[in-house]
């Protein structure tokens, strides 16, 4: 795939996929609408909701331009990405957007998207167990296996991987 098409691909996707998921699903949820909390606990949010789209971000660029595909099931990349923020952690945009909605969480003051982070993050577990990693390993073999024996998936290790 050529990169300007893994960018327009990963562009539709991160739209859709992580746009509804840390975007449009929080917007119902609250409607945007802010409750009363602790100034620090409201900033951490921020701050929490910024590192998290730039880590997803980050990641979506690495699978243009590293994988030459996009994170999409129906559009895989053409080689397996472990560099950049792949080097720390294996799931990456699945740590951005569980950051990013609990980070919403805490700034607008709405437990109801901590929870939602809970139940998003534990569908994306499933998934990343149950459907991507055998996927991997049938696309990319022993390189998989290696790099997943040695990345954690969602706890960062903090030496990047250097296989």
């Amino acid at each position: 795939m050529r990169k300007s098409a893994a960018a327009m691909g990963s562009s539709v996707f991160m739209a859709l996929a992580p746009g509804t998921v840390a975007g449009l699903v929080p917007w119902w949820l609250t409607r945007w609408q802010s409750g009363h909390w602790w100034l620090p606990v409201r900033v951490l949010g921020g701050v929490a909701l910024a590192a998290g789209a730039a880590v997803l971000v980050h990641a979506f660029v690495r699978f243009v331009t590293e994988g030459l595909g996009t994170p999409a099931p129906v559009a895989p990349t053409e080689h397996l990405v472990v560099g950049g923020l792949y080097r720390h952690v294996r799931n990456p945009m699945y740590v951005a957007v569980v950051t990013a909605i609990a980070g919403q969480g805490l700034l607008l003051a709405r437990p109801v998207l901590l929870v939602y982070a809970l139940v998003a993050g534990a569908v994306m577990a499933a998934f990343a167990r149950w459907y991507e990693e055998p996927a991997l390993l049938r696309a990319h073999g022993t390189a998989y296996e290696r790099y997943r024996g040695a990345v954690p998936g969602w706890l960062p290790r903090p030496c990047p991987w250097r296989g």
